[in-house]
């Protein structure tokens, strides 16, 4: 009977070291955002976990957050994100329709962003542009927001 409690236990705190193990939690991340021109609408992030997520708009999470603590075109979220390569986007969704506007050609009328990555071209970054590496306690990213 004893062997059988000690056996017991052990799987116990096997289960729980497992449980608790920072590598399986979704991490603290704080997520720097400068450039927002305006305190209308809302912050979208969406998080993409491949390429091909990416590529198809499969989002893995969306997070939305009020713009109340812009202060000089900066704010700074704090979010959970599950350990990891990821790529997050950013739309500055002023209207609050929940989508990024377009004009007739395409070409956003509401600011857009990526995470560690900065758009100067005309051209649509790839996954491996924007990814991070989410890995520890207190992870810190930044996205600086663009409009055309």
């Amino acid at each position: 009977m004893k062997r059988m409690i000690t056996f017991y236990v052990s799987i116990l705190v096997f289960f729980l070291a497992i449980l608790t193990s920072p590598i399986l939690r979704a991490q603290n991340s704080q997520i720097e955002i400068s450039g927002i021109r305006s305190e209308k609408g809302k912050i979208i992030l969406n998080i993409f976990k491949n390429n091909d997520s990416y590529d198809n708009g499969k989002v893995l999470k969306k997070l939305v957050f009020d713009k109340k603590d812009i202060i000089k075109g900066k704010m700074t979220v704090t979010c959970n994100l599950d350990p990891g390569i990821c790529g997050i986007t950013l739309i500055d969704d002023e209207n609050e329709n929940g989508e990024i506007n377009k004009n007739l050609l395409g070409i956003p009328k509401e600011g857009f962003g990526f995470s560690n990555f900065f758009m100067e071209k005309m051209k649509k970054p790839s996954f491996n542009d924007f990814k991070v590496d989410i890995k520890n306690q207190d992870n810190k990213i930044s996205i600086k927001v663009k409009y055309m």
